[in-house]
């Protein structure tokens, strides 16, 4: 039997799957909780009867995708050898840096590896005596032709005890910035891997469950846990690719955009042929653009658990949905009914910034400033109303701060509040839904009159709103991929989408069906597929599809050498460790060929695998410059 198990932002999921009928022999779904070993054991324990049956663990997750949509995760350091900063400003380093410590020395190697500037270490040291981070990125300019500075700077912080990603072992490709932005995201992502690995390793153990641990990447094959430990980045996408392939699995359907909803994001993909897309140049996420092959998937924030905002600065859209996740007004109620109850009831017309909020404490532990501190003190141990601890913009930044760091948490209105209010679902505490409903339709609007009339007619209104937005970004996934200039912001597309008839017809839809997955995939994505012009297909475990996908991928590994010509008559192979020269074209390739072999092998090993197949390919690129061929 193969156990899979998806950890997402909101819901945890598990299945039991027999590899040799292919089928779901049981499966469960719980509530991640900031204690990722709590939700993790209850869908565990729901599932799992003989854990001596159970042959192999496969591990998918949106927390990392979550984390850098949401802008949360460690603090951290990127020390950039041989650019200085406007050197990352294009490449989008200052956004995803967020405000954590840049650090630029000299070094640096020149496109044939040789070395174009001293590492200037001593720097370095200077910058470390105040350095108080989780985790430092180090990306040095042209490190993928030589990595030895890299290598420096990585063994004086692993000296300091710092955890530490270079960028050369993430990418073999050109482009130093973007290659930081990765290392970056990596670095931040550290501390979050390893946590949910060794959440599962002791659940798994106080079980008896006594397996290889396995975790999907966003291409959608398997590495070892040990092996994601280093490159946590190359999770992110993971639980959408899971997603794809459980897609694949569960309908048989070749052509497809599948859209997995969860409480945090919208993932949308294109399946042809049984088969999603890889994106070669790097996967996107939350507006970041990163070196990390994965699905080629468009990912937005906008769930179940989006919160949703009034919008008092526009007359034409009401309601603003994500991307931050926020723990659901009824979900909040049905654990601390007394708290949310009174204060509802407490509430008085107008309505004030953060009336209808809750802030509470992760329980996770971290640096902070005096002030956060201070701000974590007045909060307490639990949940409390927003507006009694945050009276200035001073605490709202403070707050906000400590949310996007995953030191507290905030609990607000979101689709799932409107989706109890209606009954459309019942998980939780559908009173304390219709109260926070009625409360927000007393907001203004950007006309300065109140959005709704009454708590029902807002919650109908944040239910249209996920549809409309969920079918704005399936179009946009498909006219991307179709590589259509237009966007679903168009006014044309909005025509169409509003069904506009009149001397003409615009009509504008997608061609394929729409595999619906995720938990509240049944409750919407009928109205969203039709919306886009097309039918809904969800299958009979679209809520754990994730989970599914898991556990039937296989791994997949691969090792890419460049080999330039610095001189003529020279041909230099570089690879991850070191470089070696040729006097001739034929032996360098050859020798890459070989060693690549070797790697690949190596590093599927460690990745898990039990039997490996080698295939290699040749890409040879060439110029003509003055009547001779220059090998580029």
């Amino acid at each position: 039997m193969l156990l899979g198990i998806d950890t997402g932002g909101t819901y945890t999921d598990a299945v039991l799957f027999d590899h040799e009928t292919g089928q779901v022999v049981a499966k469960a779904k719980g509530r991640t909780r900031p204690d990722l070993k709590i939700g993790i054991g209850e869908v565990l324990d729901a599932i799992i009867q003989n854990p001596e049956v159970v042959s192999l663990v496969s591990l998918s997750t949106t927390l990392a995708t979550n984390a850098i949509v949401e802008g949360v995760g460690g603090c951290v350091a990127l020390v950039f050898i041989g650019f200085d900063a406007k050197d990352g400003e294009n490449a989008g380093l200052v956004k995803a840096l967020a405000g954590d410590r840049l650090i630029t020395i000299g070094g640096g190697h020149d496109p044939f590896g040789n070395e174009a500037s001293e590492l200037d270490l001593a720097a370095l040291e200077a910058e470390l005596k105040d350095l108080d981070v989780d985790a430092c990125a180090v990306t040095a300019k042209f490190s993928v032709r030589n990595p030895e500075h890299e290598i420096a700077v990585r063994e004086l912080m692993e000296e300091r005890g710092i955890p530490v990603t270079c960028g050369h072992e993430l990418s073999s490709r050109l482009n130093g910035p973007k290659r930081a932005l990765t290392c970056v995201l990596n670095a931040r992502l550290l501390g979050m891997i390893r946590e949910l690995s060794e959440a599962t390793r002791v659940m798994l153990s106080e079980r008896d469950i006594d397996a290889p641990l396995m975790l999907v990447r966003g291409d959608g094959s398997l590495v070892s846990e040990a092996f994601a430990r280093h490159r946590p980045i190359e999770t992110i996408l993971s639980g959408p690719a899971a997603s794809l392939i459980g897609a694949s699995f569960l309908t048989g359907v070749p052509d497809a955009v599948v859209s997995d909803i969860g409480g945090t994001t919208t993932d949308i993909a294109i399946l042809r042929g049984g088969t999603p897309t890889i994106s070669l140049d790097g996967a996107s996420v939350g507006g970041h653009k990163t070196m990390v092959e994965a699905v080629e998937m468009y990912t937005h924030g906008l769930g179940g658990d989006s919160e949703v905002v009034v919008n008092d600065r526009s007359e034409e859209t009401k309601l603003i949905l994500g991307p931050r996740r926020v723990v659901p007004i009824c979900l909040l109620a049905h654990e601390h009914p007394d708290l949310v109850h009174s204060t509802l009831d407490a509430w008085q017309y107008p309505v004030k910034r953060y009336d209808g909020r809750f802030i509470g404490p992760t329980g996770r532990q971290s640096s902070t400033t005096l002030r956060e501190q201070a701000f974590l003190d007045r909060i307490g141990d639990g949940w409390v109303p927003a507006g009694s601890v945050i009276s200035s913009s001073v605490d709202g930044l403070t707050a906000r701060s400590l949310v996007s760091r995953g030191l507290a948490a905030f609990s607000a209105y979101t689709p799932t509040d409107a989706a109890h209010a209606l009954g459309i679902q019942t998980d939780w505490d559908a009173d304390a839904a219709k109260k926070v409903s009625r409360l927000m339709a007393n907001s203004d609007t950007g006309k300065g009159t109140q959005v709704s009339l009454n708590g029902e007619e807002f919650a109908r209104l944040t239910i249209d709103t996920l549809v409309r937005r969920s079918a704005e970004k399936l179009l946009d996934a498909a006219l991307a991929h179709d590589r259509l200039s237009s966007t679903s912001e168009s006014p044309l597309v909005q025509d169409a989408l509003n069904r506009h008839r009149g001397v003409t017809r615009i009509d504008v839809g997608l061609d394929l069906p729409v595999v619906g997955l995720g938990a509240s995939a049944p409750v919407y994505y009928t109205d969203v597929a039709e919306q886009a012009g097309s039918h809904a297909i969800i299958p009979e475990h679209a809520g754990v599809a994730n989970a599914i996908g898991a556990v039937v991928g296989q791994v997949r590994i691969t090792r890419r050498a460049i080999i330039s010509q610095p001189s003529k008559g020279k041909f230099r192979v570089h690879l991850t460790e070191s470089d070696r020269d040729f006097g001739d074209k034929q032996p360098a390739i050859d020798f890459a060929t070989h060693a690549l072999i070797g790697l690949a092998e190596r590093d599927a090993s460690e990745a898990g695998a039990l039997e490996v197949t080698t295939i290699s390919a040749f890409e040879e690129r060439s110029a003509t410059v003055g009547n001779k061929e220059v090998f580029v």
